[in-house]
């Protein structure tokens, strides 16, 4: 039996456990069980060793003080969803019934560094919001990922100048094409700076684990 991430040299990706401390894991990593890149891959590197892989979606978001907004990935088609105002448990609930609605396996929550790579005081409080998330999307198998989002906003008003958004069309709209330049960076990187947040209970860990797993199209065998 061979798998598919034996092929390649992937590089390091952070770990960090839901309210936790950072793991850093490789392919060789083998000392702590509890995650590896083969046993929880996200779906940037499916699709970059398998251009046929078809599986399940990502919701891209991009986390606010007063509005947060989401977009969706099909395949790889971008697209801006919607723009939720909402916070704390009432966010949290309506993200995982926008995801259940829309077939997501995985979040692809924007983290607000400097330009010099740095923590900012939002980023605490989106690390806090995705902790919360990723033990209610474990509990169905789902993944929690931080992808560094430094310009998204810059770059989805730019993207909606250039098609023609006038200024009455652009509004509202600014947080849910933000979330859509979060999720077009996760791919075009391959899911090379992401984190993936870990609920600390290790049985939903392990669903994640299984959540991955059933996936048919992800492990292959070099016999057939």
């Amino acid at each position: 039996m061979a798998h598919l991430l034996a092929a390649v040299s992937l590089p390091p990706v952070t770990f960090r456990p839901a309210g936790g401390n950072y793991l850093r894991l490789t392919t060789k990593t083998r000392a702590i069980r509890a995650v590896s890149l083969e046993e929880i891959p996200p779906n940037a590197v499916r699709r970059k060793l398998d251009s046929t892989w078809r599986g399940g979606f990502s919701l891209g978001v991009d986390l606010g003080l007063a509005r947060t907004g989401l977009a969706l990935s099909k395949g790889f088609n971008f697209r801006p969803l919607t723009v939720l105002e909402l916070r704390g448990q009432k966010l949290e609930l309506r993200i995982i019934d926008i995801a259940q609605k829309q077939e997501v396996d995985e979040f692809i929550i924007g983290l607000p560094l400097s330009s010099d790579g740095k923590e900012t005081p939002q980023s605490n409080k989106v690390r806090s919001v995705a902790g919360r998330l990723a033990v209610r999307a474990a509990e169905r198998g789902w993944r929690v990922y931080l992808q560094e989002e430094y310009g998204t906003t810059i770059d989805a008003m730019s993207y909606m100048v250039d098609r023609g958004l006038g200024k009455s069309a652009r509004e509202g709209k600014q947080d849910a094409y933000a979330a859509a330049m979060v999720l077009e960076r996760y791919f075009l990187e391959s899911g090379r700076r992401i984190e993936l947040v870990l609920p600390k209970q290790l049985d939903l860990q392990e669903r994640l684990k299984k959540g991955c797993s059933k996936d048919a199209d992800y492990s292959t065998d070099e016999s057939d």
